[in-house]
């Protein structure tokens, strides 16, 4: 069973991804928080597998509340849930440690499958929020020097595997494009993290689009 928190100060939101995800076979919700701070509270007791965050809460919003839960424990998993669809959300929450955007308009079954993702240690990189992070860092211009020079001890195909991380591709689907086995891809990837000293492929992506390996049409 998938152990889930869901974090939102709104009432029938909490109890509506509640009832969708407790109707999954495979998903049990073990807790609720109104805002950032409990949350925080409740992921080190409850260690559920994914946190459910909405962003905009007071006392603490879901940035913050995203980054304490992720230095307390690297392991945790977060998806964050959002209205906004702007690109500021979706860069500060991939930095702050998140595993994945998610916007509320998403069916059950995006929803569901969306958990899955996130906990299975895959990056949920929807099209729409690779799209704007790829043109959010265009607008940035010029890449980080630090993650440029670190391309560097990458392989040519690790760094084929990078990029099509950041494009949002899974690793079955990294395996097809590549016609190499899944367990081939799932090798470099891991490789890759070691080697720029990362903990997931969200950060991965992150890191692809501030060296500027994915650029638009890219």
């Amino acid at each position: 069973m998938i152990r889930v928190l869901i974090v939102d100060d709104q009432v029938m939101v909490r109890e509506g991804f509640s009832v969708l995800l407790n109707a999954m076979p495979d998903m049990e919700v073990v807790g609720e928080a109104v805002d950032g701070r409990e949350a925080v509270r409740k992921v080190a007791v409850l260690k559920p597998d994914v946190v459910l965050m909405d962003i905009r809460m007071p006392e603490m919003n879901g940035l913050e509340a995203t980054r304490e839960i992720v230095a307390a424990d690297e392991s945790a998993k977060v998806l964050v849930l959002t209205t906004f669809d702007l690109d500021e959300y979706v860069y500060q929450a991939l930095r702050s440690g998140a595993s994945g955007f998610l916007l509320k308009d998403a069916s059950a079954g995006q929803l569901a499958e969306g958990v899955r993702i996130v906990a299975s240690g895959e990056a949920l990189l929807a099209p729409t929020v690779t799209k704007r992070l790829i043109s959010e860092f265009s607008r940035l211009g010029t890449p980080r020097a630090p993650a440029q020079e670190r391309i560097a001890d990458l392989t040519e195909r690790e760094t084929e595997v990078l990029v099509l991380v950041a494009q949002g591709l899974s690793n079955g689907e990294i395996a097809e494009h590549l016609v190499v086995a899944e367990s081939t891809v799932k090798t470099h990837v891991s490789r890759i993290l070691v080697k720029l000293g990362l903990r997931d492929r969200t950060q991965a992506a992150v890191f692809a689009y501030e060296a500027r390996l994915v650029t638009p049409g890219g």
